[in-house]
């Protein structure tokens, strides 16, 4: 699993009950792709996962044998999709 320079920082950001939720996440992200909660996302994203703890969501992108997580966004889901 690999978490970009940018997801670090935005989930540096964050409330520390917040980062514990989304470490709680990671955490289960390891067993991919038999987690439970993620959804595929579409267009311009659509090779993309998102999983979500309350408002926040982290978007993934899974290699193509599912066997490394790249971690690229954290945020709030009212933003976390418009870059």
């Amino acid at each position: 699993m690999t978490i970009t320079a940018d997801a670090n920082r935005e989930l540096a950001a964050l409330p520390v009950t917040i980062q514990r939720r989304v470490g709680d996440v990671v955490i289960r992200l390891q067993d991919w792709p038999t987690v439970s909660g993620a959804k595929a996302l579409r267009g311009n994203l659509a090779d993309h996962f998102r999983i979500r703890t309350v408002d926040y969501r982290i978007v993934f992108k899974p290699s193509a044998d599912g066997s490394v997580i790249r971690i690229w966004k954290i945020g709030n889901r009212k933003d976390v999709y418009l870059d």
